[in-house]
């Protein structure tokens, strides 16, 4: 336990748009909360509020009960838990590592099995809900690994998330996380093209949304980002090039699977287009601008 408070104390890694958010309503909550990120000015919000700065992954492990990991890619998560200077390897037995990124599958089950060596409870825990769900600690946090664990860490996960899912054994929050960015993918070019249809018939964009967001066409895209389309904000909730990471990744796994996926293989197309004309920083819903400026070729 934290020497500070009755409450464990929580070394987060990844302080960005959600991983900020995130990381806040733990300090709220009452955990002391240590930090690292690799560009520090990113946690300056949470420092002024009493996050205490660690140099190193290596120092953050060896004094955090619990360790929290919201990074960027596949390549960063395997560094940051089985690298030398990595969790597993500074982390005391007994410790709860939580890698809540988007990541690969098959990786969650590799870390998973290097942590039984290390008497180390691991946790796959991706997130739905972008900016505002991380805001709002109203977060879907889908959940892999030893059923004991996730049970432990519940009170943790409830201070971050409104929909809290154990999903299964070591990959099974990965997996749930693919379920959702394929379903996300297709219905985001729907959303899109919807949009600029009503433009292009002369219709109020506003207006449209108010008739068919509460319809069978309802999605969390249509009700939050399609105003963001209409005002031309397309700041990041989520960033493109993290979509097509994980678009990259769903379709690693359903090929392996065996699985044919023709709406995931297009978004990933579009998606990769429009990372070209330099937008892998703006948010997912960018996609409008890509589709805004085509024009049926016959």
């Amino acid at each position: 336990m934290g020497q500070t408070s009755n409450k464990q104390t929580i070394g987060f890694i990844g302080t960005g748009v959600m991983g900020k958010s995130m990381a806040g309503h733990l300090m709220a909550g009452g955990h002391p909360v240590l930090v690292y990120t690799r560009t520090k000015e990113k946690a300056a919000d949470l420092l002024e509020k009493g996050a205490i700065w660690k140099d190193t992954v290596a120092e953050l492990a060896a004094e955090a009960d619990v360790v929290i990991t919201m990074i960027g890619y596949p390549k960063d998560v395997e560094e940051v838990y089985l690298g030398e200077g990595g969790i597993f390897a500074h982390a005391k037995p007994g410790t709860y590592a939580i890698d809540m990124t988007t990541s690969s599958p098959i990786l969650a089950r590799r870390i998973y099995e290097a942590a039984q060596e290390k008497g180390i409870h691991v946790l796959d825990a991706p997130v739905s809900g972008g900016d505002v769900g991380a805001q709002n600690a109203r977060l879907s946090i889908m959940v892999g690994g030893n059923k004991e664990d996730f049970d432990a860490m519940v009170p943790i996960f409830e201070k971050m998330g409104t929909n809290i899912v154990y999903q299964g054994k070591a990959g099974a929050g990965q997996h749930t996380k693919m379920c959702n960015q394929i379903a996300i993918a297709s219905g985001m070019i729907g959303v899109c093209e919807a949009m600029i249809y009503a433009k292009n018939a002369g219709l109020d964009q506003r207006t449209v949304l108010k008739s068919i967001e509460t319809g069978a066409a309802g999605s969390f895209s249509l009700s939050n980002l399609a105003p963001r389309m209409i005002d031309g904000n397309f700041d990041p909730g989520f960033y493109v090039k993290h979509f097509i990471k994980d678009m990259g990744i769903a379709l690693e796994s359903a090929k392996e699977m065996g699985l044919w996926t023709p709406g995931l293989e297009l978004t990933k197309k579009l998606y990769e287009e429009l990372a070209a004309k330099g937008e892998e920083n703006s948010g997912t819903h960018a996609l409008y601008k890509l589709l805004d400026t085509q024009k049926h070729a016959e």
